[in-house]
């Protein structure tokens, strides 16, 4: 088994880029493997890690279709819901709380 190079951060060759960079530019890893790992130091613990490709065998970003549209409001839809009143609270639930802020925190919202 081999490892990967480390490159540390803003010193990664020309040709590779993180998954994010890809997107930037309208590109997707596309199945391809990792070649090569970035990391950002940080002070009090250990270092940001980021996952390069290669650009040249990156494809292109898939287009949304209308069915892939509806599917994505509909997730969207059912994340708005609060599970303890059944309300659309309007915003997405935060998965902390698990519920609305309302439920969440009773007492403040009959102070309010």
């Amino acid at each position: 088994m081999s490892t990967l190079p480390v490159y540390r951060w803003r010193l990664a060759p020309e040709g590779l880029a993180t998954f994010r960079q890809l997107r930037a530019i309208g590109l997707r890893p596309g199945g391809q493997p990792v070649v090569a790992q970035l990391e950002r130091p940080r002070r009090r613990r250990g270092p940001l890690v980021a996952f390069l490709y290669r650009v040249d065998l990156a494809r292109p970003v898939r287009p949304m279709t209308p069915a892939r549209w509806a599917a994505l409001e509909r997730a969207n839809a059912a994340r708005r819901v609060c599970p303890e009143c059944g309300q659309d609270a309007g915003y997405r639930i935060p998965a902390s709380l698990g519920m609305c802020i309302p439920c969440a925190y009773p007492a403040q919202a009959d102070d309010g």
